[in-house]
């Protein structure tokens, strides 16, 4: 595979030689992966061997021709899924070998129906509210794209806290993320950020009463730092706002 445009003229040398450099199977496939065509919807081709690879791109071009003729994306879509799950599988390998693998966790038992709680919201996806951006390593409006570039120092700071009122509307929310492809949840912030489907709960009585604020953070972040550096202060300022129940929503 060629790395330059072939319309470019790039290749073309006296006596007929091409000096262009050619990409390999395995360089396509790891590109994707915060790379130089960094797509998240496909970084997952990196954890796939090169037959793997050929046979992810053989059904994929399939399913388009499939597609090509009655329209339906659904094959699109099921070769996709199928083969990200393929890959996570064989990246995580055996899940007792896992790191963050936890015999037990705390547990505790409410102590008054859930129509009769205060009800908080935290997740992981990135959001702020528009102007009142956390500007990461001093970055004033960064852009997904840098963001993505940065992965690995978000992974090596602690994660702030953004603070989001219930009751922000569509337009108020910018979401970024390093670690996940957001185009989806910018185009519909409930996808992560459910705070219309919650405000309808509590209308129906299902919840008693919703917190003031959500919140939300980078996600992409060490566990270890989040246990010992923010854990047990967010923890305190939850129950500060007497808030009962928190719904986490890890993206």
């Amino acid at each position: 595979m060629r790395s330059a445009d072939p319309g470019d003229g790039a290749g073309d040398t006296q006596g007929g030689a091409s000096d262009v450099r050619r990409e390999t199977i395995e360089e396509l496939r790891t590109s994707f992966f915060y790379g130089s065509r960094s797509d998240l919807n496909f970084k997952f081709l990196k954890d796939l061997d090169d037959d793997e690879f050929g046979s992810f791109l053989s059904e994929l071009l399939g399913a388009v021709s499939h597609m090509t003729d009655n329209g339906d994306s659904g094959p699109v879509i099921d070769v996709a899924v199928r083969w990200q799950i393929q890959a996570y599988r064989g990246h995580l390998g055996d899940p007792a070998d896992f790191p963050h693998r936890y015999v037990d966790t705390p547990f505790t038992a409410m102590s008054k129906p859930l129509s009769e709680c205060r009800v908080g919201l935290l997740t992981s996806s990135g959001h702020f509210v528009a102007g009142d951006d956390p500007m990461p390593f001093g970055v004033e409006s960064m852009s997904q794209a840098e963001a993505e570039s940065r992965i690995g120092e978000f992974l090596k700071v602690a994660p702030e806290l953004s603070a989001i009122p219930f009751d922000s509307g569509h337009d108020d929310l910018v979401v970024r993320h390093g670690g996940y492809p957001v185009q989806a949840v910018a185009a519909d912030h409930q996808v992560a950020l459910p705070l219309g489907h919650l405000s309808q709960l509590a209308a129906e009585g299902v919840v008693g009463e919703l917190a003031s604020n959500a919140y939300s953070f980078v996600g992409a972040a060490s566990q270890v730092r989040l246990k010992k550096q923010v854990a047990a202060e967010w923890a305190e300022r939850l129950h500060d706002e007497e808030i009962d129940v928190v719904l986490l929503v890890p993206v």
